[in-house]
């Protein structure tokens, strides 16, 4: 890697001329490319692999359209992109389709096939992963990987599939990692650079469009810092503390706030010439004047939402995300705003938004829009006004989304969920608290969690500065507001663990021994113990090589390994016997006959009288002296931490108990009949599926009741929610409902007598809904025995039918029948429509 600092390596690629590729690309896009982006693609066109770390809407995926670009060039080189959710795959697949052609672009996502086999694939990065593990054809010809949204990597959930894919990918491959701005890009830039080969780190903490923060108090937009040349250095406005302790005099005498005022009387609340924002504060009164308030009122109220919307509206700062970390919170703010009259959209724009809604949602069947509270929602648009969360039906918030990009709706009240990547800047955000539910208690977010949100603000090519507004609450501290703002990183960190799927893949590719080395080679073991990683690579490339040795030294008329490990044998035994000229003569003795024996094994072995023996045999010494070197090696690893090939052990003695592996007499490992299906077996529930499938637990099922089963074991309830069996479908499915409870009890003992963590138990709080979703019951119905949003609805059915997907490859007839009917039957209606 490059020893450059990044102002060097950007200064640089500002001023080359000597990359073509990278000169014709940056001409043929809508905006110059900044210093950052052109080191990006100068590195992959000098054929290297590349890190990008760098704010939200600053531009990484350009880096990644340039790999896509250089794919293009080139006759059958072909290009993945990689997300880590549907909605981001469905977008960039739509956007790629628009520069390429719907012929060259395809798209990947579990549920959904379209174009396979095209030269560029949009993916969830869990079928790449699947694609490593299957050897895929669709690998061959593949240059260039592209993981959007790599810090995704630090999931708890999902984060090890990530590493699965950096690890496996063949190093002809170059890798474009595109990850939002963490403090420790170097160190994970160290692990690529160590596990791929040469990548190139480019970090960029420099916004396109610059992000002024305030603070909403009283109905006045006041500014965080004082000084807004550079938050690294800035100090927080002295005004916003004296109101929080309620001294001094009241902020209405902040000369800076008045001056922004005036200006903004002035004009309007619209930018000045020289770009600075000018429009903060209410309307004034009709004699120009303001009510001065006393700072020593001891209680501020909030401004109610649809006045923080109009003041937004009159000065110029929309369209507007408010980030409410709550659903049923963004549905009762749309409510608000609707009963309060407020209206953002122009005839014009109304009719504009009903025919686009109409067009998008023509095929949903007239008897679900009103369950689906259709009509509302489109009023709500109308006015300018949407709601963003998971539990809105995907085609509604696609819809959203597209009306937000076209600037029809103003002001969306989103979730945190739309800040993962979606393309939805806007010219303000508004944080209404700094502190959310976390399942368990509310919690302050976190620094990176809040450059994340307010990244949103800025539109670039659009707007001169974004604009993050904080609302007041009692009890916030300015000082702590300050600190969220001005720390704009933070570290990734791995949370990479062995799966027993994940345990029968490595073993059938590389076998036991070599499976544990590569695990070593994780940035969980990298950050655990840098050090182990480089021994690893060393191991593996020295591996490589005695191959070519023992190649080299092959013999047709026998084993020379077998011959030189005879001759290795026979000369360690006669320097040692020189050497101690002292010891007893039946020392001696005994030596003296165990060098006569294996002159005697070596004088008989056929390879001895191979004519060319001793060139044999230079390879062959070439070929121990390196051994010595790997074992040494591997005992360095051995005497580390190990922490993740611990896990990995654990996990193969649990696979050896159930007999998924087998363990021969020489101590080799291999895959049972069992264990072979198991590598097709992916998810949290990996071991129970296999375990079930063999068991023939369901195989008694019919489609709706295997659908409810399967649902059972993909659904995650909420906390509060029990485990009732009441309205539970009867007969087979209570069997095998109760059978597959039983095992996974079973499996957990068994787990937590290996020291491994165990899965949650099945939850069955969906079962219903689902059995009666896949036996055609009309969706009012099904929501209600859901008792949940149709968007999380969806979700769950989308799982179920990836689950049941699996299924139908890899069980038996007639269970693999009854699945492929059960997916069938459950991808129907707003599932069905919701596929893409």
């Amino acid at each position: 890697m490059s020893g450059a600092s990044p102002a060097e390596r950007y200064a640089r690629a500002s001023q080359d001329r000597s990359h073509p590729l990278t000169t014709d690309f940056a001409a043929s896009q809508r905006f110059e490319l900044d210093p950052f982006q052109i080191a990006g693609c100068h590195a992959l066109e000098e054929d290297r692999s590349v890190l990008v770390a760098a704010p939200t809407g600053a531009g990484k995926t350009i880096v990644g359209e340039f790999a896509i670009h250089l794919a293009m060039r080139e006759t059958g080189d072909k290009a993945f992109y990689t997300t880590p959710i549907k909605a981001l795959s469905n977008q960039k697949f739509r956007e790629l389709q628009n520069v390429y052609g719907p012929e060259n672009v395809g798209l990947l996502t579990g549920d959904t096939t379209i174009n396979g086999n095209a030269r560029i694939v949009v993916m969830t990065t869990e079928v790449l992963r699947n694609m490593l593990y299957a050897d895929s054809a669709a690998l061959r010809g593949l240059r260039f990987v592209v993981m959007d949204e790599v810090h995704y990597l630090a999931d708890r959930f999902r984060g090890a599939v990530w590493e699965e894919i950096i690890i496996h990918l063949p190093q002809s491959v170059r890798l474009v990692s595109l990850s939002a701005t963490v403090s420790n890009a170097e160190e994970f830039g160290d692990w690529l650079d160590t596990v791929r080969g040469d990548t190139e780190v480019i970090v960029s903490e420099i916004r396109p469009v610059p992000l002024e923060q305030h603070v909403l108090v009283r109905g006045d937009l006041l500014p965080l810092f004082d000084d807004r040349a550079g938050i690294a250095t800035a100090q927080v406005n002295q005004e916003l503390m004296r109101i929080r302790s309620f001294k001094g005099p009241a902020f209405e005498n902040n000369r800076r706030a008045q001056s922004m005022r005036s200006a903004s009387a002035q004009n309007g609340g619209r930018y000045e010439a020289g770009g600075r924002y000018q429009g903060f504060g209410r309307r004034p009164n009709k004699g120009g004047q303001r009510p001065v308030r006393s700072a020593n009122v001891h209680k501020i109220e909030r401004m109610d939402r649809p006045d923080v919307v109009t003041l937004l509206e009159r000065s110029n700062l929309l369209p507007a995300i408010f980030f409410i970390f709550s659903r049923v919170g963004c549905d009762a703010a749309v409510q608000q705003v609707r009963r309060s009259g407020v209206r953002l959209t122009s005839p014009e724009e109304r009719a504009e938004i009903r025919a686009i809604v109409d067009e998008r949602t023509r095929t949903l069947r007239d008897e679900d829009l009103a369950v689906l509270g259709y009509y509302e929602w489109v009023d709500n648009l109308e006015r300018g006004v949407a709601s963003h969360h998971a539990g809105l039906l995907p085609a509604f918030k696609e819809v959203v989304e597209d009306l937000f990009k076209r600037k029809l709706v103003k002001v969306v009240f989103a979730t945190e969920t739309l800040a993962l990547g979606i393309n939805m800047p806007a010219r303000t955000v508004v944080l209404e608290k700094l502190e959310k539910f976390n399942g368990e208690a509310r919690v302050a977010i976190t620094s990176g969690e809040y450059t994340q949100l307010t990244g949103r603000a800025g539109r670039r090519g659009i707007d001169v500065e974004g604009h993050a507004v904080i609302q007041w609450t009692e009890g916030l501290d300015p000082q702590q507001v300050a600190a969220l703002a001005s720390r704009r990183t933070y570290p990734l960190n791995s949370s990479f663990r062995p799966t027993y799927n994940m345990a029968v893949n490595l073993i059938d590719q590389f076998g036991r021994p070599r499976s544990r080395e590569i695990l070593e080679s994780s940035f969980a073991q990298f950050q655990a113990d840098r050090a182990v990683v480089g021994i690893a690579r060393q191991v593996r490339e020295a591996e490589e090589s005695l191959a070519g040795y023992a190649k080299a030294m092959t013999c047709d008329r026998g084993d020379f390994t077998e011959y030189s490990e005879i001759r290795r044998d026979l000369s360690d035994a006669e320097k040692l016997n020189r050497k101690d000229a002292t010891a007893s003569r039946a020392i001696r003795d005994a030596r003296q006959r165990e060098i006569g024996g294996l002159r005697r094994r070596m004088q008989r072995h056929p390879c001895h009288t191979c004519p060319d023996r001793e060139q044999h045999a230079r390879w062959a010494e070439r070929y121990w002296k390196l051994k010595r070197t790997v074992d040494k090696m591997r005992s360095s690893i051995q005497a580390r931490t190990g922490t993740v090939a611990r896990i990995f052990d654990r996990v193969v003695d649990v696979l050896t108990e159930l007999d998924y592996v087998a363990v021969d007499e020489e101590g080799t490992t291999t895959l049972t009949p069992a264990g072979r299906r198991m590598r097709r077996i992916y998810g949290e529930r990996d071991l129970l599926v296999a375990e079930a499938l063999r068991r023939g637990l369901w195989n008694d099922l019919d489609a709706a009741s295997l659908a409810a089963l399967t649902c059972s074991l993909v659904y995650e309830p909420r906390r509060d929610e029990g485990q009732n069996e009441h309205g539970m479908p009867r007969g087979a499915f209570r069997t095998a409902l109760s059978e597959t409870q039983t095992l996974w009890q079973r499996l957990d003992d068994l787990e937590h007598d290996n020291h491994l963590p165990g899965t949650e138990p099945v939850a069955i709080g969906l079962a219903q809904a689902m059995h009666s979703w896949a036996r055609g019951v009309a969706l009012d119905r099904v929501l209600i025995e859901a008792d949940m949003a149709a968007g999380d609805f969806v979700r769950v059915a989308k799982q179920t039918i990836d689950l049941l997907d699996q299924l139908s490859i890899v069980a038996d007839n007639p269970l693999a029948t009854t699945a492929r009917k059960a997916l069938d039957a459950v991808r129907r209606g707003i599932v069905a429509y919701s596929s893409v």
